[in-house]
């Protein structure tokens, strides 16, 4: 049963992958704007919710192997 839960836990986080990698590439989007207004503070957000979404990114990644 245990593992079983795992598979399936796997299966999720798969399908989560794409969700990700859009999130990343709206943020990054969102980052280029605040660098052409110089909003450092929005600079700064973005930066953060890239790392936040980069940690995701491999900790699903990292499942796989």
């Amino acid at each position: 049963m245990k593992y079983l839960m795992q598979a399936i836990e796997r299966q999720e986080a798969k399908q989560k992958l794409p969700v990700i990698r859009m999130e990343i590439d709206y943020e990054l989007m969102n980052l280029y704007d605040a660098m052409q207004a110089e909003d450092k503070v929005e600079m700064i957000l973005s930066k953060e919710r890239l790392t936040a979404l980069h940690k995701q990114l491999t900790d699903i990644m990292g499942e796989d192997a």
